[in-house]
């Protein structure tokens, strides 16, 4: 009776003793959720104020706002080309106030091609991939594949004083690469200027190899991808800027520039961070600047890339700094957004770019550091050259890194 009793006595008391280790799990481990809920919510506390980009309703408002320079009406005219047409549409009723609601990503791609033939008369004659991107020239804000939401966040504070917005390909893991060794690289450089970099892509095309793994295991490792659902093509660039304006106005508002260029050009970035640092307020907070190209017109050559029928644009076009590299200031980002809703998307990057800016009575500016056709031949090995440049186009991931090791070299007496 004695020894059932003892015994009855340790169950209790084990009992009590697993009681007692439970609670003290639970209670750990109910700290450790709040620990996890104070960290998101921390986290979503410093996005939230980038979270706030509008839905097209606010945006329509941003767009009402707004009042279109008199310079793009004299710079492009109009006439019965079909993106002229779109235009003075567009700036109809920009000045009746009476704004257009842009369709969803998931429907704005429905577009009737007897739509098309019946307003561009020789429409079955252009380029397949010029009859896509009308199919297409509509749809914005295209779902994202891989984001970086919190490329801005830092525990070194402060929102990032430059991006590095590099517009890339899914096959150019090589390039990438390149960049991210050299002048891509993350960090914070003289004075405690933050550098951060994204690579903007597409989808490839579905005659290409499916690197979706590749890029999943690269975003992953690297943190500087974004990838939206649209296909990888030239005249896609446009849409691909206006993607990435707004990601960076709905995670990384606060951003003082962006650099927007290729992934086979070479930038002197402590050349880039002194200069924009020289600048007085009043220039930095409307910058746009690089190599300008103050006079010029389409090509009508059928055989270039670069090829723009007369049917669908007639007129020279707007002085632009051209795409192969340039800078912004991120403080016109918001405008620069809001207008692209309103001048039709155009098949070539920088010039729409151009012509936006110009719309905002916004100037491009020259600046001599930025070749984007490449120096003279004779100083392409010249280190000299290149130390005082700010950026060439183009060169290869191994041109590229030699250029950046000789120019930081200390031997190097210039």
């Amino acid at each position: 009776m004695r020894g059932f009793q003892s015994l009855i006595a340790m169950i209790l008391l084990t009992t009590l003793f697993l009681v007692f280790l439970s609670s003290l799990h639970l209670e750990k481990t109910h700290s450790h959720k709040l620990e996890q809920k104070d960290v998101r919510k921390i986290i979503q506390v410093a996005v939230k104020p980038n979270a706030t980009l509008s839905p097209l309703s606010k945006q329509a408002r941003n767009t009402k706002a707004l009042t279109i320079s008199s310079g793009l009406r004299k710079a492009i005219p109009q006439n019965q080309a079909y993106w002229n047409r779109l235009l003075y549409s567009a700036l109809g009723r920009v000045d009746k106030k009476n704004l257009e609601h842009h369709q969803l990503w998931s429907h704005c791609r429905d577009v009737d091609q007897e739509l098309l033939k019946t307003n561009i008369h020789d429409f079955t004659s252009y380029p397949s991939m010029f009859q896509e991107f009308l199919m297409t020239m509509n749809c914005k804000s295209p779902p994202l594949l891989v984001n970086q939401p919190y490329k801005c966040l830092s525990s070194e504070g402060g929102p990032p004083f430059i991006f590095f917005a590099v517009k890339s390909r899914p096959g150019n893991f090589e390039q990438r690469q390149s960049v991210r060794e050299t002048w891509g690289r993350e960090g914070v450089f003289q004075n405690g200027l933050r550098v951060r970099t994204l690579f903007l892509l597409g989808n490839p095309s579905t005659n290409e190899p499916d690197l979706s793994a590749l890029m999943s295991f690269e975003a992953k490792t690297f943190k500087d991808i974004l990838q939206w659902d649209f296909k990888e093509t030239l005249l896609n660039l446009t849409l691909k800027m206006d993607a990435f304006l707004h990601w960076t106005l709905k995670y990384c508002p606060q951003v003082s520039f962006i650099f927007s260029g290729d992934d086979d050009v070479f930038v002197n970035t402590p050349a880039l961070l002194s200069y924009l640092q020289s600048l007085e307020p009043s220039k930095s907070a409307q910058l746009f600047v690089g190599h300008l190209i103050s006079t010029a017109a389409p090509l009508r050559d059928t055989k270039s890339k670069y090829y723009i029928p007369l049917s669908f644009y007639d007129g020279p076009y707007p002085p632009y700094i051209g795409g192969g590299g340039f800078l912004i200031s991120g403080s016109l980002l918001q405008r620069l957004h809001s207008i692209s809703h309103v001048i039709p998307f155009y098949p070539i990057d920088d010039v729409y770019i151009g012509m936006c800016l110009n719309a905002l009575g916004i100037a491009p500016v020259a600046h001599s550091g930025f070749h984007t056709f490449d120096v003279s031949e004779q100083d392409r090995e010249n280190l000299c050259v290149h130390k005082g440049l700010i950026l060439i186009h183009k060169r290869s991931p191994t041109e590229l890194k030699k250029l950046w090791k000789g120019i930081h070299s200390p031997i190097l007496t210039c």
